[in-house]
């Protein structure tokens, strides 16, 4: 299964590091799982269990109301980025807009309620030594701009003419000088969020909500033609990088966590086999740890 996962990746020009665990059970499977990776947006995940935690402790209210002003704000290219006037909206639907459209703008509302300084205490705590998240979307797009000497709005269209050079040149792909994880970590963030380990039930149950609501149906989503499974994940996207991470559920009671990290060959902004292929690696990877049930 490995070589075969390998040779697809190969063939639609990516690299993949990758992981699937079981949530009730011990089996799993990976590929350079162990591997720093760029989280892109896959970030946004521990956010949430942050503020949900918050929440459930009483540091915070997700009815609170926080309001988006008019005028230039976190490059995204759609949610909040794209208002044209003011709008007032509650924590809860700012963490709702951060997971289930990926918006830069709630992602980074959220990121300055809560604080760097509690992010990386949740990630002590869980024991993630591997996950390191210093950046807020604004920081993180913002070396781009920096080390390409012009303005970037988080338009992969915009970079698709980068040399393998240049692309190499950019701090945002490079794990060690961005938000970083490893595919076995975010597995296993995962199934503490689905048992109710990363934080209370309340807050966890509030996390798995805002998972459940991402729309995103090409990646993950794309690897199961049946209705009876149930999907919830989050997808992470900058040049050259396309991942998912997200839960599995089947109508029969397993549940599986799965994360797919991928790198490209070069930063083409159109490239539906490559975010299929993300799909492709994530079953094939749950069929085997359901076979072996």
């Amino acid at each position: 299964m490995e070589d075969e996962i390998i040779a697809r990746a190969e063939q639609v020009g990516v690299r993949v590091r990758m992981h699937a665990r079981a949530i009730d059970g011990t089996a799993s499977f990976g590929i350079g799982a162990d591997e720093p990776v760029v989280t892109a947006s896959v970030f946004k995940v521990p956010l949430a269990v942050e503020l949900a935690d918050q929440a459930e402790r009483g540091h915070c209210d997700l009815a609170e109301q926080i309001t988006v002003p008019a005028g230039p704000k976190v490059p995204s290219p759609y949610g909040l980025a794209t208002f044209r006037h003011p709008v007032t909206l509650s924590l809860d639907a700012l963490a709702t807009l951060m997971i289930g459209i990926s918006d830069n703008v709630a992602t980074d509302l959220v990121f300055a309620k809560i604080g760097k300084p509690a992010v990386r205490a949740l990630l002590d705590r869980l024991g993630l030594a591997g996950t390191v998240l210093e950046q807020d979307c604004a920081e993180l797009l913002g070396t781009i701009g920096e080390d390409l000497g012009y303005d970037y709005t988080d338009d992969e269209r915009a970079l698709t003419e980068l040399t393998p050079e240049q692309l190499r040149s950019l701090r945002a792909l490079d794990p060690a000088q961005t938000c970083r994880s490893t595919a076995a970590e975010m597995t296993a963030l995962l199934g503490m969020i689905w048992r109710d380990e990363a934080a209370g039930p309340g807050a966890c149950a509030d996390v798995r909500r805002w998972l459940g609501l991402q729309v995103w149906p090409h990646r993950l989503r794309s690897g199961f033609h049946t209705d009876e499974v149930r999907i919830s994940g989050k997808t992470g996207t900058l040049p050259t990088i396309r991942n998912e991470v997200g839960v599995v559920e089947y109508a029969e009671g397993s549940r599986f966590a799965v994360a797919v990290f991928t790198e490209a060959v070069d930063a083409r902004s159109q490239a539906p086999e490559r975010d299929a292929f993300i799909g492709f690696a994530a079953a094939r990877a749950i069929e085997e740890l359901r076979s072996r049930a």
